[in-house]
């Protein structure tokens, strides 16, 4: 029989260096034998993917316990006519949701707060979402709160969610946030113009809900926006300090979705099936891999820049990715040739740091294929506000994995190279 191989694509560090003898049945203090065990973490939601899905979220939501729920959704969510259809699946189980939409673009902590006082007042229970990562991250909000009580910017930074919350049922209407399976919510401070990523287990939604059907209403600009974000999740995933065998494998799926033509495709023909089911598909893997992993500088800086002009998430990353890439790639540039391979670039007999900076172009022409700026000036960014956005980003959670150990005068270089 020919002996068969393992696609290169996919990780196959066990097939080559697990060469020891696994152990028998003992007992085994693993902190004292090996300090860092080499063991892969993988927490994620269970997930209903595929055209209709958005049916299920009634049972869903029964399956919870769900007797009040709390739905939280947008303006363009209702006026597109996906609340209303969420909203009739729900009814059909027997169950009168509660409906709150008073929520903006990168959500604020006092919308937030509003929309916890409606929960309580409503006597809900579960916590449901349809509709973008300022939904989703809005509803987590929500949860936090109606578990832990306090002001949301309490919760700030990792693993600050110290008691259960209420379940959660997300269906996500943009390809890109990944906000429906993840450990990560993030809230606008403000009171100082900055937004802070909460992160906590606790937050991984029970239930996700992913209909590609929705996402053929996004605006061309969003879809672009989000794409981009997802590609940010995939790469920063597989590059963070805690990635791991586990999540590799869906990071580099991602990027092999996106950079075979999904992106582009799902917004010159937004109705058709296949590139909206890979765009769905590559924000749920990508979302699924860097829940596992955290991320890194790119969506740390993003984060300032967003808090302070309420600019759009994904086109931010757009613009910052290369820069940030470049910038991990002088210190160890091998983790990025996997995944310039899946994005379809030559690798074979070529230097990994000429792989790396030819990766870190390649993103940047698609941020270009898609209308993104080429500089944060474009939204508004001055050279007056480098000093502060770096200053922020250090405090940022998602620096902590970052494969590059950054100091203050690394993030103003990067602003600036970005402006």
């Amino acid at each position: 029989m020919a002996e068969q191989k393992v696609p290169a694509s996919y990780s196959c560090a066990y097939l080559e260096e697990g060469q020891e003898e696994l152990a028998g049945p003992r007992v085994v203090d693993l902190r004292k034998v090996h300090p860092t065990p080499s063991l892969a973490k993988f927490h994620t939601s269970e997930v209903l993917f595929g055209p209709s899905a958005l049916a299920e979220l009634g049972h869903c939501a029964l399956r919870l316990g769900a007797r009040r729920p709390f739905l939280v959704t947008d303006p363009g969510l209702i006026e597109a006519g996906w609340a209303d259809e969420a909203i009739g699946y729900l009814r059909l189980t027997g169950i009168q949701p509660v409906t709150w939409d008073d929520i903006t673009p990168n959500p604020k902590d006092h919308e937030v707060e509003a929309a916890y006082e409606c929960y309580m007042e409503a006597g809900s229970d579960v916590i449901l979402a349809v509709g973008g990562g300022s939904c989703i991250d809005a509803a987590k909000g929500v949860a936090i709160l109606a578990g832990n009580g306090g002001r949301i910017l309490d919760y700030g930074g990792i693993d600050q969610v110290p008691n259960p919350i209420p379940p959660m049922v997300m269906a996500p209407s943009t390809g890109g946030t990944g906000a429906d399976v993840t450990q990560v919510s993030v809230i606008t401070d403000t009171a100082n113009l900055v937004k802070v990523a909460i992160l906590s287990r606790t937050l991984v939604p029970e239930i996700s809900v992913t209909d590609p059907r929705l996402l053929i209403t996004m605006p061309d600009e969003l879809a672009a926006a989000t794409g981009l974000d997802a590609l940010t999740h995939a790469i920063e995933s597989f590059v963070s300090r805690a990635h791991n065998v586990l999540t590799d494998n869906h990071a580099l799926h991602a990027v092999r979705l996106i950079a075979g033509g999904a992106l582009l495709r799902s917004i010159e023909q937004p109705k058709l099936a296949g590139p909206r089911l890979a765009m769905a598909q590559a924000s749920l893997e990508a979302g699924m891999a860097f829940s596992n992993t955290i991320l890194g500088a790119t969506h740390a800086m993003s984060h300032q820049v967003g808090g302070l002009l309420d600019a759009p998430h994904g086109t931010l990353n757009g613009i910052l990715l290369p820069h940030v890439i470049r910038f991990n790639a002088e210190a160890d540039p091998t983790r990025f040739v996997p995944l310039a391979a899946a994005a379809g670039l030559p690798t074979e007999s070529v230097p990994a740091e000429e792989v790396a900076l030819e990766f870190a172009e390649w993103t940047r022409q698609l941020a270009d294929s898609v209308g993104v700026p080429r500089g944060l000036s474009a939204l508004g960014v001055t050279e007056q506000h480098v000093s502060s956005l770096a200053r922020t980003t250090l405090r940022d959670a998602n620096m902590t994995t970052n494969p590059r150990d950054a100091i203050a005068s690394d993030i103003e270089a990067l602003f600036y190279a970005a402006l």
